[in-house]
């Protein structure tokens, strides 16, 4: 499993190479910057995970490069500080930090926030993971985590095969895929001549057991000379 990456940026040397030693004593990569300009260049380069970024630098105010990150990024931002009046500290949080300590902090404090701001940020993106597996359109609900579809909420068994043209579908709401290349996703093999027709039904089976009426397909759309697509509308409706 990869390291989680933190960015240290402290212009101030000791200080700097404390955090990284403790950060590297706890399994993490630490990245040390002394500047703003350096800092921004590490963003780019190694996208961290977490940033420690001293209020005060010399070529800028943490404030101001914390608002170029959030340009970029969604990392979580421990500011650190030697003022400690309330004002600094709102002024910090509403450029976007997520945490404030103030100097001089125990190194086993600062380690504990990182961890505990790590841990929420990855369940948020598991959170996020989840909800983006489901979806609900209309009276039909497809899970692609549990590999569970359920139309008017009663359960409904398709194929490994159908589940999987449904799935490639649905992840390309705007793409048109002709029968060639659906089958070509699916199966992973070439499409010969009459792998086409083998498609077609397939796509027959699932609107049966899907659609409200094969006659008018709401869900799976038919491009004429083309393929078949999701119906994305639908999916806009849903957002």
């Amino acid at each position: 499993m990869a390291k989680e990456k933190i960015l240290v940026v402290d212009d101030e040397q000791a200080i700097n190479k404390l955090i990284c030693s403790y950060l590297t004593k706890e399994q993490f990569t630490a990245i040390p910057a002394y500047t703003g300009e350096e800092a921004l260049a590490a963003l780019r380069r190694e996208n961290p995970d977490l940033i420690i970024l001293d209020i005060m630098l010399p070529d800028t105010e943490g404030t101001s490069l914390s608002l170029d990150i959030r340009k970029v990024s969604n990392a979580p931002i421990i500011f650190l500080s030697a003022k400690t009046q309330e004002i600094d500290k709102i002024i910090a949080l509403s450029a976007g930090g997520d945490d404030y300590m103030t100097k001089p902090f125990m190194p086993g404090e600062l380690i504990a926030r990182v961890k505990a701001h790590l841990r929420r940020q990855n369940s948020l993106m598991q959170n996020l993971q989840v909800q983006q597996a489901v979806h609900q359109v209309g009276n039909l609900k497809i899970d692609l985590n549990s590999h569970e579809i359920f139309v008017n909420d009663e359960e409904v068994n398709l194929t490994v095969k159908e589940f999987e043209i449904l799935k490639l579908l649905i992840e390309n709401p705007r793409k048109v895929f002709p029968a060639s290349q659906i089958f070509e996703s699916v199966w992973k093999t070439t499409c010969m001549a009459n792998d086409t027709k083998t498609v077609m039904v397939y796509i027959s089976t699932l609107r049966k057991k899907i659609e409200n009426t094969t006659d008018s397909p709401n869900y799976i759309i038919s491009v004429r000379g083309v393929g078949y697509k999701f119906n994305h509308a639908l999916l806009k409706d849903a957002e």
